[in-house]
């Protein structure tokens, strides 16, 4: 930008000059920038994002928030930042969240064994259910929301259980008894989109209640939060629901990373023992979200600066094609 120049002479420079002299800046500026690389870029990045707001502003993004992403400070916050972004852009975000690791350290450090069924589950007796409560309703849930808040958003912790958001009943491996993990039947959508309309983010701890109609209102179920997010999704209708994980997807046997995938590829790749232990419940809820008619669903590297905007904002929003693994009805 120029500077006017003043003088005892010439206190002010002519209109003409003034326009002169600015319009010499502004092309001398324009001639430096056009030759920076970065412009096609952001040009290129900004078209792209505008169209992307175009379809999703006032629309609702679930996202699935776990793994390692937890665990690095770094990490979390610039998933705060995301959120409270995708807020002000106006979109609506639910998070799900997870917290394996705290659940593990608490129960180790009380003394409680846990193990897992054959498709990622976390096998949860009532000892188990109460330490993965402490450890989720608690310091991890509040974190979370504190962020986003921290970062310019507005969040919200809650449970499961508070205004019975995620009410369950009892899930059976293939007939087998894996203690209180719950299988959610209803969503309290009401809530949740009085909160979302107020442009606040629920942030849900995957704690489930019981249902009344099962005499069960008093008991407390473990859902596992891939679970918890792909129903969340479903019955909020959501445009888009994402599973930030601590891979870059849905892998190959030989490692390799498959960016796109169908239902029948998912059925397949489980069938033959390509998609194993909790990457099961990922790819499951994944499509039962695309069957209730969410449009999108990515499995996207959590590890990843940004991975949510990255995700949300590219291609439509239809995923970068850069990580992750986009998965569709066909």
């Amino acid at each position: 930008m120029g500077f006017i120049l003043r003088s005892k002479a010439n206190p002010l420079l002519s209109k003409a000059n003034r326009l002169s002299f600015f319009t010499y800046k502004a092309s001398d500026s324009v001639h430096e920038l056009s030759e920076s690389a970065n412009v096609p870029t952001f040009v290129s990045a900004a078209l792209e994002i505008t169209e992307t707001l175009a379809k999703l502003k006032g629309e609702i993004v679930v996202v699935k928030y776990g793994g390692n992403a937890m665990e690095s400070k770094e990490l979390s916050r610039l998933f705060c930042e995301d959120v409270a972004t995708l807020q002000k852009l106006g979109v609506k975000v639910v998070v799900v969240h997870g917290g394996g690791p705290m659940i593990n350290a608490l129960l180790k450090k009380l003394n409680i064994d846990s193990t897992f069924a054959a498709n990622g589950m976390r096998i949860s007796t009532e000892e188990v259910v109460e330490g993965a409560a402490l450890a989720l309703c608690g310091e991890v849930n509040k974190n979370i929301a504190n962020g986003i808040c921290n970062a310019g958003g507005v969040a919200i912790g809650v449970s499961g259980r508070d205004a019975r958001i995620l009410e369950c009943e009892k899930l059976y491996e293939d007939g087998v008894d894996i203690g209180n993990v719950g299988s959610v039947v209803r969503v309290n959508v009401d809530l949740l989109n009085t909160l979302l309309d107020s442009n606040i983010t629920p942030v849900i701890a995957p704690i489930g209640c019981g249902m009344p109609e099962n005499h069960e209102q008093e008991v407390v179920y473990n859902v596992n939060a891939d679970v918890a997010a792909g129903r969340v999704a479903g019955e909020l209708c959501a445009a888009r629901v994402l599973f930030l994980t601590n891979i870059p997807g849905v892998l190959d046997k030989e490692k390799a990373l498959l960016t796109n995938l169908s239902m029948d590829d998912i059925n397949r790749l489980i069938e033959d023992g390509t998609i194993t232990g909790g990457m099961i419940p990922k790819v499951q809820f994944a499509t039962s979200a695309l069957s209730f008619g969410v449009e999108g669903a990515f499995i996207t590297d959590g590890r990843v600066p940004h991975a949510l905007l990255n995700e949300v904002l590219s291609n439509g929003g239809m995923g970068s094609g850069k990580g992750g693994t986009v998965i569709t009805m066909t």
